[in-house]
């Protein structure tokens, strides 16, 4: 058994045993079954209120406000009850995602289950020392981070010598050696055919997704800036100054109807003749 599919087992045990101690009787039905195409981490069965309740489960360990948007998408499976199963949910995410009716267990004792008649609401519950530990590869730090992008956005790469995906992912060639030694162990790579082939490509980019935001985005600002409007950004053109325009910028943008609230740029660095320009535009200052 791979080292990931170990601590998931774990970890959806100690949460159903959290949730039988508040009277509920919960039982895995299946590990890793498809749903709708895609592999849940489980069918978890629980009984409420004499009535027999499916959900497909997604195990996440160590939630963070900036990966949650993502992982309550992830759970937005249609036609099927989701159940988020975590190591810890803290008051303030147990919060969100009871505002956004997210069903959720975790190894605490913390849990969000509505499905009348029965509703089970707790927070507040403290972790245990072995629930609150996350277990994370090296493959999912920072430098692995760049190798793992680098593959999802060539898949056919994986099977290059080290040295050219070093180069394509801008790291050292050592790091390429031990993501590349850590990511088989995972499931993720596998030879076929005496060739290494990249392997569950969508479950690997969400928890990309996940560990970016929380280890490599912060190291990657290189600053923030506060303005009096953003009107500057109608008639201002980022790639001018070699800045691309992501987020809720961008997404007005190409719709044409939202009014952005933060704007993120991506580029090299801080580009003193675009902030110039913004601030002639409309007064900006930094924050």
């Amino acid at each position: 058994m791979d080292t990931r599919k170990h601590h998931d087992k774990d970890l959806i045990d100690e949460a159903l045993a959290a949730v039988k101690r508040l009277g509920i009787n919960a039982q895995i039905e299946q590990r890793e079954p498809k749903v709708n195409g895609d592999r849940a981490d489980a069918w978890i069965v629980l009984r409420l209120e004499g009535k027999k309740v499916r959900y497909a489960a997604e195990v996440k360990r160590g939630l963070r406000p900036a990966t949650l948007g993502a992982v309550i998408q992830q759970l937005q499976r249609p036609g099927e009850k989701a159940l988020l199963i975590a190591d810890y949910v803290t008051p303030q995410i147990a919060d969100i995602l009871h505002s956004q009716r997210v069903a959720f267990i975790d190894a605490a004792g913390n849990a969000y289950l509505n499905d009348p008649p029965t509703l089970i609401w707790v927070k507040g519950e403290r972790p245990t020392i072995r629930a609150a530990r996350l277990p994370t590869g090296r493959a999912f730090q920072a430098s692995g981070l760049q190798v793992i992008f680098a593959l999802l956005c060539n898949p056919e790469q994986v099977d290059r010598p080290y040295r050219e995906i070093a180069r394509l992912a801008g790291v050292a060639h050592g790091t390429v050696g031990w993501v590349m030694a850590e990511l088989p162990k995972l499931g993720f790579i596998a030879e076929v055919g005496q060739k290494r082939r990249l392997l569950q490509a969508e479950r690997l980019l969400q928890q990309w997704v996940e560990a970016y935001a929380r280890t490599l985005r912060p190291k990657l600002i290189i600053g923030r800036y506060k303005a009096e409007t953003l009107d500057w950004w109608k008639t201002v053109d980022p790639q001018k100054y070699g800045l691309k325009m992501g987020g809720e910028g961008a997404a007005a943008r190409l719709t044409h109807h939202l009014r952005p609230g933060t704007l993120t740029l991506f580029g090299p660095k801080t580009e003193p003749r675009f902030l110039l320009a913004a601030f002639e535009n409309r007064s900006g200052r930094r924050g």
